[in-house]
């Protein structure tokens, strides 16, 4: 289980596609490799990939390098299967018992890709240090659309978001300076595609209701 609080930025260093059904990736972070075990749980931009093997770094950062391998399902649902050397992915460590719980519970099991339709920079007050904010309209796949309501959360590339305003498969997101400074979404633009995890307590909600309708 995450949260969908970002701690790290990682970049692909190594991308190769064993098969049709197997990617292996390997990515580089400032996570201390002391507390990572080989079989840990880490988020890459909301989906959960298993770490299989670790190593330093050659650039000299402090962090590591951390393995992993998507296959079949998660090629078929999310961009893994595009991720190139140089790509950067939004990192979170998996949540322990007794962590604070900053976002909402998110699974890392992606539900599909969403697009980004328009960014509406959003100026900042001269006198503010923080810089800008900025408004992101996106488009849900149509099939997960009624799991998205108002002041509702959403997971967005590994991002635990509260949706501002709904219509019909069309939502926006509200990226404060903050949030834009430690993640990917300030490379973010029109066309890209995001990673959507609906909000765990809506999609159990609407498979009783689905469940009771049939009878069950």
């Amino acid at each position: 289980m995450f949260t969908g609080i970002v701690t790290a930025i990682g970049i692909v260093t190594e991308a190769r596609q064993s098969g049709p059904t197997l990617r292996r990736l390997a990515i580089a972070c400032s996570y201390d490799p002391a507390g990572i075990d080989i079989g840990a749980s880490i988020a890459c931009a909301g989906v959960c990939l298993t770490v299989t093997a670790l190593e330093g770094r050659a650039d000299g950062e402090a962090g590591c390098i951390f393995r992993v391998e998507a296959a079949a399902e998660t090629l078929a649902r999310t961009s893994v299967g595009g991720w190139e050397v140089g790509t950067q992915v939004n990192l979170e460590r998996s949540l322990k018992v007794g962590d604070e719980l900053g976002g909402h519970l998110v699974t890392g099991h992606v539900d599909g890709l969403a697009e980004i339709v328009r960014v509406e920079p959003i100026a900042p007050d001269p006198s503010d240090p923080w810089g800008a904010t900025a408004r992101f309209h996106i488009r849900a796949p149509k099939p997960l659309a009624g799991f998205i309501a108002p002041k509702g959360s959403v997971c967005l590339d590994g991002t635990s978001l509260t949706v501002n305003t709904v219509s019909g498969d069309l939502f926006s997101v509200l990226l404060i300076p903050h949030s834009l400074s430690v993640t990917t979404w300030r490379e973010r633009k029109p066309g890209d595609f995001l990673h959507i995890e609906v909000d765990l307590m809506a999609r159990y909600a609407a498979r009783l209701a689905e469940a009771r309708a049939q009878g069950y």
